[in-house]
């Protein structure tokens, strides 16, 4: 028998599940039983949620500033045609401030046994791995009246890599290694270079490099070409402690040095050297040893995407240590690490002479371009205290520089601009002297 009146307004609030109903809709419901009709038919035709087939594909990595497209396959598997708002969640660092309500909602309409797919434009602003919440579909009737929702969850993981800025000092990095390889006219000789061929003497040329054999046979004077030493190993050590944490401008220290490291890692592998990564603080936080010079660059990229500074102390006996540990022949030790008095001083400097006997060191640190800024200010009694301040910090930057270096260690102090390229330009004139 057919429901009318107060049963059928009844019978058709009682198949409404409880929560998707507006508060306006509330009031008219209990008064209109044709209005509660139409809701419940209304709620009937939409099509069901829980049978929807999800899947996900696109990109897995991106660079930090770059955009990473993530596609969400909807299957409808009903016979009743899916209208609904798709509510695609991310982490909120997942896209620029302000973007991730427009990018993560979306309109879809799916027939019944076909298919669509909806794209999610990500653009992170951290970097490390981003992983996607749950998927929420709301599905309405053909009126609009009332819908049915539920969740899915779909895992997918974006893992956002370090940007790499500096690669655009490679190019002109590249032919200054060049010229050092013997491949053009220009060669170079120094301690512990390998020999590559005779020429002709011509003035200018160093007299230590005459082969006066060759002099003796050919009747004209001839003189040794060297190239770089190939195949030197490098280790390269982050420093993830306290220290890295430090921001200047909008990044914190560690990301600077995760970008000069990258640039000495893309040039040393293409000049034939073996590059090894450590990242330190109390305990090693990760290590690539021992790959190809055309998977080193890669794996360095995925092992930086998830380090961050951690608010401690860096152990440097531990750290030196490790060094001596994973490098047991004569290397380049570059450490990318603070030059801050009080952590070179208690912590690193007495254990320098373990190191520097056994293998050649380059620190590389990263200075601020807002102390400079400061040191120059004039014009106002606190832009005086502020500059006295400025100048004070940047003599003890240079006396704990000196420091290290009266203990044979190369040192580098530039600022998140300029630090990559500086390091290059440091490996390369270690190079061009024979000093690997």
């Amino acid at each position: 028998m057919a429901l009318t009146g107060r049963a059928a307004l009844l019978a058709a609030l009682g198949s409404i599940p409880v929560g998707i109903l507006e508060p306006s809709w509330t009031g008219m419901l209990a008064v209109n039983g044709p209005l509660a009709l139409a809701c419940a038919v209304d709620y009937a035709l939409a099509a069901p949620v829980r049978t929807l087939v999800l899947a996900r594909s696109g990109d897995t990595s991106v660079r930090l500033g770059e955009t990473a497209d993530v596609h969400l396959t909807v299957t409808n598997p009903s016979t009743r045609k899916l209208r609904a708002r798709v509510r695609d969640a991310w982490p909120p660092s997942s896209w620029l401030p302000g973007t991730d309500a427009a990018a993560s909602r979306h309109r879809v309409t799916v027939p019944g046994g076909e298919r669509r797919r909806l794209t999610t434009r990500l653009r992170p602003t951290r970097r490390g791995d981003r992983q996607t919440d749950r998927v929420t579909i709301r599905s309405y009737g053909p009126l609009g009246l009332l819908a049915r929702q539920g969740s899915h969850k779909i895992p997918w993981t974006v893992r956002v890599l370090p940007p790499f800025t500096s690669r655009k000092h490679l190019p002109s990095r590249l032919a200054r290694l060049r010229e050092l390889d013997g491949r053009t006219s220009v060669l170079t000789r120094g301690e512990g270079t390998e020999f590559d061929s005779l020429r002709d003497y011509v003035p200018g040329d160093d007299t230590r490099s005459i082969d006066w054999r060759a002099t003796a046979r050919q009747h004209k004077v001839a003189v040794r070409t060297w190239r770089p030493e190939r195949d030197r190993h490098i280790l390269i050590c982050l420093d993830t402690g306290r220290t890295s944490a430090g921001r200047v401008g909008d990044a914190p220290r560690l990301d600077a040095s995760m970008d000069a490291a990258l640039l000495l890692t893309a040039l040393a592998t293409r000049a034939g050297d073996r590059v090894d990564l450590l990242a330190h603080d109390r305990r090693p936080r990760a290590q690539i040893q021992a790959r190809s010079a055309a998977d080193t660059l890669l794996a360095f990229v995925n092992a930086m995407a998830t380090l961050e500074p951690e608010l401690v102390e860096t152990d440097s006996k531990t750290l030196v240590s490790t060094i001596l540990r994973n490098a047991p022949r004569r290397s380049l030790v570059v450490l990318l690490t603070s030059l801050d008095a009080a952590p070179i001083e208690e912590g690193l400097l007495p254990l320098l002479p373990r190191l520097t006997q056994r293998h050649t060191v380059l620190l590389a640190s990263v200075a601020d371009p807002h102390i400079a800024q400061m040191a120059a200010a004039r014009g106002s009694l606190d832009a005086v205290y502020e500059a006295a301040a400025a100048t004070q910090s940047q003599s003890q930057r240079r006396r704990t520089a000196e420091q290290l270096t009266r203990h044979g260690v190369h040192v580098v102090d530039a600022t998140p601009d300029t630090l990559a390229p500086s390091l290059a330009d440091a490996y390369l004139s270690l190079k061009a002297a024979g000093r690997l």
